[in-house]
């Protein structure tokens, strides 16, 4: 494995990196390590595949907008 030095990090970020390292009972370099691999190595879902997995939640009729003179539709 590699070694990885960081330098000129601010103060704020190394003490909210040790404060959540505490809430997880873990040190502050494993929660370094956890968090790179979690922001680089996952993947993450398209677009697509997070509307796709969406319940259905009525028909698109309840989506339509509300005017002023009561119900119009916009897919039109």
């Amino acid at each position: 494995m590699a070694n990885l030095l960081v330098r000129n990090v601010d103060e704020k970020v190394v003490a909210a990196l040790k404060k959540r390292a505490g809430r997880e009972n873990i040190s502050a370099e494993a929660l370094h390590r956890k968090i790179l691999e979690e922001s680089l190595l996952s993947r993450r879902k398209s677009f697509a595949e997070v509307i796709s997995s969406m319940p259905n939640a009525g028909i698109d009729a309840d989506f339509d907008r509300a005017t002023e003179q009561g119900r119009a539709s916009v897919s039109g």
